[in-house]
């Protein structure tokens, strides 16, 4: 497998590691009932859920570039370096966004968003 690939997998993943930050230690966590309990969660809970739903947003974008870029011979390199920029940048995103530190949270998503973007042009 490719990193680009692994890549792949560890974008999948990230989303729960917001859920967790979300969740984890949460005064009476309705597991029975948990969209509901995050829905009147405020602080930092709201914003890790938060992180977590835009997380899932951009991943089928990051995704579909990464196997449209190894379907089309995009150097592997590029691919690969891209991939990891993709997945450190959405990284800081859940870190910045939960910390509540919006102007690089932004930041963190233009360069998320812009490097899968720039996955699809990669063999271009």
């Amino acid at each position: 497998m490719t990193t680009a690939y692994w890549c792949v997998l560890t974008a999948g993943l990230l989303p729960y590691v917001a859920t967790l930050s979300a969740k984890i230690g949460g005064e009476r966590f309705d597991n029975s009932n948990p969209r509901e309990w995050l829905a009147a969660q405020t602080g930092h809970r709201r914003r890790a859920n938060a992180a977590q739903l835009n997380s899932f947003e951009a991943f089928p974008l990051f995704a579909a570039a990464v196997i449209i870029a190894h379907l089309t011979g995009a150097p592997q390199a590029r691919v690969d370096l891209l991939g990891i920029v993709f997945v450190v940048a959405r990284l800081c995103y859940i870190a910045v966004y939960i910390a509540d530190i919006s102007k690089l949270r932004s930041l963190a998503w233009f360069v998320g968003i812009g490097s899968a973007v720039a996955i699809f042009f990669a063999g271009a």
